[in-house]
């Protein structure tokens, strides 16, 4: 199946890819798709604050 998503490198702290990991177990995610939820819930909030961002 294809996809529009770009692939990226991510190097966190142990600490912080452990918490990362129990929140995405919580919400039964994986956490790829926990840390894309959390980044657009962010993204939206700034939106709602500054307008929105624009891109290209």
């Amino acid at each position: 199946m294809a996809t529009n998503k770009r692939v990226f490198t991510l190097r966190l702290p142990d600490e912080v890819f452990d918490k990362i990991g129990i929140l995405a177990t919580k919400e039964r995610r994986s956490m790829t798709n926990y840390i894309e939820y959390v980044l657009i819930r962010h993204l939206d909030e700034i939106e709602k604050e500054q307008g929105i961002i624009e891109t290209k």
